[in-house]
């Protein structure tokens, strides 16, 4: 005769929380594990892939969102959840920004309680992240007028080339230069000059939609990258800048104009075939502007 013995045992669910309630080496190796991939990370996004990731067990999170002003950057597999729990960062006292949880389900308390503990471990990543970024936009940034560079637009034409021929759109770009700047500051001193840039510069930002973008190249050249641009847009933006500079008193003021060389991208385009041609159109509508002064 066979006996079979039974033994019951009290139902348990696993928590992954669990892993970080107790001071052990497996969980401190796991913590300096996360913070040494953290302090890898360059990018808000790379360090919000990074942190998702750990927290995968932890946590039913479809997306992780940082915003701090006007940079808002998500976790590449950013999905909306059913839920949001916004936690504000902190470092030395001072506000790092808000970090956002898109969730699959309700937080529990204990749940917040832990993720608050490990947010200590993004702090400083996201701090340099912060910093790298502001670095890379100074350095992709007119000091004058805040624009985007020449090291900027010539980044921006050749994603806007490719981008265009990959979806079958239109690109538009408009290079432009204010009709006898240089009269002006040798006139009135390079101080009025720069505030005529700024001026003309805001005229420009104000003209163009939010997808359109602005750069100054140096002195009084300047340019504008439309994409998915229509047959209009580029007379549009145009015809508006012309309006804003007459709006503008400081500009009205010392009577600034502006001349514009307006082409459409071509698909066997390059990025220099693309602006030489603008900056042909320019050079033959300023020749032509020239020409009807003399005559008058």
């Amino acid at each position: 005769m066979q006996t079979l013995n039974l033994i019951e045992t009290p139902p348990s669910e696993f928590n992954a929380f669990r892993l970080y309630e107790k001071s052990t080496t497996q969980v401190e190796q796991r913590k300096l594990t996360l913070m040494e991939r953290l302090q890898s990370c360059l990018t808000l996004e790379s360090i919000l892939d990074t942190f998702a990731t750990e927290i995968a067990d932890l946590i039913d999170v479809s997306g992780l969102t940082f915003n701090k002003g006007n940079i808002i950057s998500s976790s590449s597999q950013f999905k909306s959840g059913r839920k949001e729990r916004l936690f504000e960062l902190k470092l030395n006292n001072r506000f790092l920004g808000t970090l956002t949880y898109s969730l699959n389900k309700p937080m529990s308390l204990k749940s917040h309680a832990v993720l608050q503990s490990l947010h200590e471990y993004l702090l400083h990543p996201i701090n340099n992240a912060l910093r790298y970024q502001e670095a890379l936009t100074l350095a992709l940034q007119d000091g004058l007028t805040e624009l985007g560079n020449r090291r900027s637009f010539d980044q921006q034409i050749k994603r806007a080339i490719h981008a265009a021929n990959r979806h079958l759109t239109k690109v538009g770009l408009m290079v432009c230069d204010l009709d006898k700047f240089k009269e002006i500051n040798d006139t009135y001193g390079h101080k009025i000059g720069d505030l005529v840039l700024t001026h003309f510069a805001q005229a420009l930002q104000s003209s163009i939609r939010d997808s359109d973008s602005c750069f100054r190249f140096g002195g009084d050249e300047f340019a504008i990258i439309v994409e998915h641009a229509s047959e209009n847009s580029l007379v549009i933006i145009e015809n508006r800048l012309k309006v804003a500079i007459a709006q503008d008193p400081l500009l009205a003021k010392y009577n600034v104009s502006s001349s514009i060389g307006a082409t459409f991208m071509k698909r066997d385009d390059t990025e220099h075939t693309l602006f030489d041609r603008a900056d042909t159109v320019l050079y033959q509508r300023k020749l032509e502007r020239n020409r009807q002064l003399s005559i008058v």
